[in-house]
C-alpha cells in the first residue's frame, strides 16, 4: 500500500459512511471527511463533528448550494432533462460536483486516495469513479461498502463493537438521497412495483387529499434561460429552487413513481419528489415555445436527450458534455420573459407567458378582422410543398398501368 495513507471520504453522517471511517482506519488510513451542502437540509455542524467523533482526523463541510444550482441544476433545467421521460436526475446531478470537491480536498490535503459509500449495485459508484478518474487519474478510489460486503446486521455489529453511533432512523426501510433539485427514495415496500408508495415515503410533497383547495398563482421571470425572480422578487437560483420546493410541494407537485433502467443493467423502482424542478422546467419550456424558431425547437430535444443520458451515465466530465452545453447556451439567448403558473392538486399549469423576444404574432394568428396573414400565398406554398409527393404519385401510377 502507498506510504501516504490519507484518504478523503465523501461523508454523509449516516451509518455506512460512519462505519467506513473506522473501517478505513483499520486499513491504516488517516481519514479526511468531506460533506457537501447541496441543499438536502442536514444539520451540517452535527455531521462535521460526528465525523471527528467517529475517528476522522479532519472534517470539512462545504456550502455548494449555489454552485450546484448554477453549474449543474441549471443545465438540467435548460435541457428539460428527464431520464426516460420521468426522472429529473436528482442524484445523478450532484455526483460530479461531489467528486470534484473530493478531488480538490484530496489535492489540497495531500491524500492519495478518495472513498465513497456506494454499494456495488447502484449507478452512483460508476458516476463517482468515472468522474474522479477524469479529474485526477492518479488518485486511488476506495469503495468500503462494496469491498466489505457485509449484511446490515454485520454492519450494525461492527458499529456497536467500535462505539459508532447508530442513527435513530435506522429502522426506516428506505434509502433516501436529497438535494435542492429533489429527493429520491428506494428500498422497502417500494421494491414491489405493484405496491402503492405509502405516505411515509414522501417528505417534500403533500398528498393530493391534503393539498389546499385553492390554487396558488406564481410568476417566474427568466433572463437568457436563467430564472432570476419569483413573483417579482429577485433571488439566487438555489434560493428559488428551495422556495419552489415548499410552494409547489404543498400542492403535491412533483411526485414521480418510476421503474427505471439502471446503468448497471437492472431495473429498479424509484420514487422521486421534485416540486421545484418540475415547476421550473414547465415554466422554462413554455417560454422556449414562445421564443425559439421552429427549427431550433424541433432539434433541441435531440441534444436534450443526449445531455440527459450523459448526466445519468456518469459522463459529466466527458469532452462531449461541454460541447453539448455550448449548444444549449446558444439556444438560451432569447429565452427571456415571465411565465405564470397555477399550482393546484398535483399540477403546475402554465397558463400565461410573455416575452420581449416573443415570436408569437397575434395579427398573424388571429381569425378576426385584424388578420394580416396572406391567405393567397398558401396556394403556391401548397403546390411547391406537395410537389415531390405529387410527382411520385404521377410516375408510380403510370408504371402500374397495364399495357393491352
Amino acid at each position: 500500500m502507498n506510504q501516504n495513507k490519507k484518504v478523503v471520504l465523501a461523508y454523509s453522517g449516516g451509518l455506512d459512511t460512519s462505519v467506513a471511517i473506522q473501517w478505513l482506519k483499520d486499513q491504516g488510513y488517516d481519514v479526511v471527511a468531506c460533506c457537501l451542502d447541496v441543499g438536502e437540509g442536514k444539520d451540517l455542524d452535527f455531521v462535521k463533528e460526528k465525523a471527528l467523533t467517529v475517528g476522522a482526523t479532519e472534517s470539512y463541510v462545504i456550502d455548494a448550494k449555489e454552485e450546484f444550482a448554477q453549474d449543474y441544476a441549471l443545465t438540467a433545467l435548460q435541457a428539460h432533462a428527464m431520464y426516460e421521460g420521468k426522472y429529473p436526475l436528482v442524484s445523478a446531478l450532484s455526483r460530479p460536483l461531489i467528486a470534484k470537491k473530493l478531488v480538490e480536498v484530496a489535492e489540497q490535503s495531500g491524500a492519495h486516495a478518495v472513498a465513497h459509500g456506494c454499494t456495488g449495485k447502484g449507478n452512483d459508484q460508476v458516476r463517482f469513479e468515472v468522474a474522479i478518474q477524469a479529474l485526477n487519474p492518479d488518485l486511488e478510489v476506495i469503495a468500503p461498502v462494496r469491498e466489505w460486503g457485509w449484511s446490515r446486521e454485520e454492519e450494525i455489529d461492527y458499529a456497536k463493537k467500535h462505539n459508532i453511533p447508530i442513527p435513530i432512523n435506522l429502522d426506516s426501510p428506505y434509502s433516501i438521497d436529497q438535494n435542492l433539485w429533489g429527493r429520491s427514495n428506494e428500498c422497502g415496500i417500494l421494491e414491489d412495483p405493484w405496491a402503492a408508495p405509502p405516505e411515509g415515503a414522501y417528505d417534500l410533497t403533500a398528498s393530493l387529499e391534503t393539498t389546499p383547495n385553492a390554487p396558488d398563482l406564481i410568476e417566474i421571470e427568466f433572463e437568457q434561460g436563467v430564472p432570476i425572480a419569483l413573483n417579482g422578487k429577485k433571488m439566487s437560483l438555489s434560493t428559488m429552487i428551495l422556495t419552489l420546493n415548499d410552494l409547489a410541494g404543498k400542492h403535491g407537485v412533483g411526485r414521480i413513481d418510476h421503474v427505471e433502467n439502471r446503468l448497471v443493467g437492472i431495473k429498479s423502482r424509484e420514487v422521486y419528489e421534485c416540486p421545484g424542478a418540475v415547476t421550473l422546467m414547465k415554466a422554462h419550456k413554455e417560454l422556449e415555445d414562445l421564443t425559439l424558431v421552429k427549427e431550433m425547437a424541433h432539434f433541441k430535444p435531440v441534444i436534450e436527450k443526449k445531455i440527459t443520458e450523459m448526466i445519468y451515465e456518469g459522463l459529466w466530465f466527458s469532452p462531449l458534455t461541454p460541447a453539448l452545453q455550448a449548444f444549449l447556451k446558444e439556444t438560451q439567448q432569447y429565452v427571456n420573459g415571465v411565465a405564470r403558473i397555477k399550482l393546484f392538486k398535483g399540477h403546475a399549469i402554465v397558463e400565461g407567458r410573455t416575452s420581449p423576444n416573443s415570436l408569437y404574432n397575434e395579427k398573424l394568428a388571429t381569425y378576426t378582422a385584424d388578420d394580416e396573414f396572406n391567405h393567397s400565398a398558401a396556394i403556391g406554398f401548397i403546390q411547391l410543398w406537395g410537389l415531390p409527393t405529387k410527382v411520385h404519385s404521377m410516375v408510380q401510377s403510370k408504371k402500374g398501368e397495364t399495357v393491352s
